[in-house]
């Protein structure tokens, strides 16, 4: 299917270290979905923020120029596409 994105991740159970994406082009948002059981947090370092990311949330994100993560959650399976 057409779409505008280069490359689709899906990240299963997985923490995810503070990073940069380097694919990514500092001029676009980058879409991250939410799926699973999980009770898990999204991290944005380079503003000081923590957001809930609980099944169904999407974030729009510049990933190459803020860094992210994805810490160790408490339960639940955790999906991801990046």
């Amino acid at each position: 299917w057409p779409s505008i994105y280069v490359s689709i991740d899906v990240i299963v159970n997985q923490e995810t270290p503070p990073h940069l994406d380097k694919v990514s082009a500092p001029s676009l948002l980058d879409l991250l979905v939410s799926l699973g059981t999980h009770d898990a947090q999204f991290h944005i370092s380079d503003l000081c923020s923590i957001f809930g990311y609980r099944p169904g949330t999407m974030i729009y994100l510049a990933g190459k120029l803020l860094h992210h993560s994805v810490p160790k959650w408490e339960k639940g399976e955790r999906i991801a596409l990046a």
